[in-house]
């Protein structure tokens, strides 16, 4: 400690872990938040991460309406994931993979009327 300031020095103070559960709930909530809610009768998307050292992979796994631009949907969901982790947890992302687990059909007005 320095007699001046009675701060601890950087070296002396530890570190802050961030638990790979808590960095995955962030993941989750980023692809919901780049895709929407999710199609009906779908599940929110769910992620895995593994944390080594300041950095995150992150496995999504999620649900879509169909049709969309899936490869849109992905890359949209790859920033979102990664942006939020390093802004939220300060961990540098790497890697996103993106798995499409169902694609579920988007009921149309024309479709539910009876003829």
């Amino acid at each position: 400690m320095t007699a001046v300031t009675g701060r601890v020095a950087a070296a002396e103070r530890g570190e802050t872990r961030i638990a790979d559960r808590v960095v995955a709930k962030i993941a989750a909530q980023a692809a919901k938040e780049a895709v929407g809610d999710p199609p009906q009768e779908g599940e929110s998307p769910r992620a895995t991460v593994t944390v080594h050292r300041d950095a995150a992979r992150v496995r999504v796994s999620l649900e879509l309406g169909y049709p969309c631009d899936i490869g849109r949907q992905c890359g949209a969901v790859r920033r979102q994931v990664a942006q939020r982790v390093k802004a939220l947890a300060g961990m540098e992302v790497p890697e996103v993979a993106v798995q499409v687990e169902r694609l579920h059909p988007v009921a149309s007005g024309a479709q539910g009327r009876i003829r």
